[in-house]
């Protein structure tokens, strides 16, 4: 049987064990996402990725809208059983489409994956005419029914040529709300950089890569600075190599 000062000791703990059960975490309202080319490896990687938390955050709901173009409709209505089939706390409902106007209906963020593949011998400035009709076409979605504050990342080759189009096509959408993604591309100079130093890569800071993930890129370490065990210092003074 218990003494009455352990029961006194519960009974004062009693209001803070409950204050504990009641906090429970508080989510947000609701979000759209929009993945295009969400049949394809990387889109299919990244809507699971986006449904987790992990683009957003553990307390941000999420609704994905994932589109593609017809002939992957098959494939893209699989990528949508197994999100629902995955049961994840966050994610709260998913449109699958190959219509453009539905799939920007009402987005607060689209991550645009989708675009004419290279092919073998092909630049990337050889997919400029192929992507113009594609980005054209978004950008009136996207100008005529994603979310007036709609946030844009294009990741489909070229990046930084897709963006620009898309915010010559958009001219209603802010250009600040317009970016793209060359991180292959930065991930392979940290990669570089961090062996040549025999250093880890997230001691390596400051690395810039310049122009389209093409032959005209430009990996630029003039302002990269490496952690040594001498202190941080620049790239370029511990290379000493400006060939290389």
């Amino acid at each position: 049987m218990l003494s009455n000062s352990v029961l006194q000791r519960l009974a004062s703990w009693c209001p803070w064990l409950l204050s504990q059960l009641r906090d429970e975490p508080k989510l947000k309202q609701p979000v759209k996402v929009l993945v295009t080319g969400a049949a394809g490896q990387i889109g299919y990687a990244i809507v699971a990725m986006i449904a987790r938390g992990l683009m957003l955050g553990p307390d941000q709901p999420v609704v994905l809208h994932v589109l593609d173009i017809p002939r992957m409709a098959d494939a893209l209505n699989g990528v949508r059983m197994e999100l629902v089939d995955a049961a994840l706390p966050l994610l709260r409902g998913v449109v699958a489409t190959s219509d453009e106007a539905e799939a920007f209906q009402g987005v607060n963020f689209a991550v645009l994956i989708g675009g004419w593949p290279r092919k073998d011998g092909m630049e990337r400035k050889d997919l400029i005419a192929k992507n113009v009709a594609i980005y054209k076409s978004q950008a009136s979605a996207l100008q005529q029914q994603a979310a007036p504050n709609c946030k844009v990342l294009v990741v489909a080759n070229p990046a930084n040529t897709n963006a620009l189009m898309l915010k010559e096509f958009a001219p209603a959408v802010p250009a600040k709300n317009i970016t793209c993604l060359t991180r292959l591309d930065h991930n392979r100079a940290l990669g570089q950089i961090a062996e040549r130093l025999g250093v880890h890569v997230a001691d390596v800071r400051n690395v810039v890569v310049w122009g389209n993930h093409s032959s005209t890129q430009f990996p630029d370490a003039s302002h990269a600075t490496a952690r040594t065990e001498h202190g941080e210092k620049p790239v370029t003074e511990l290379v000493a190599d400006e060939k290389w």
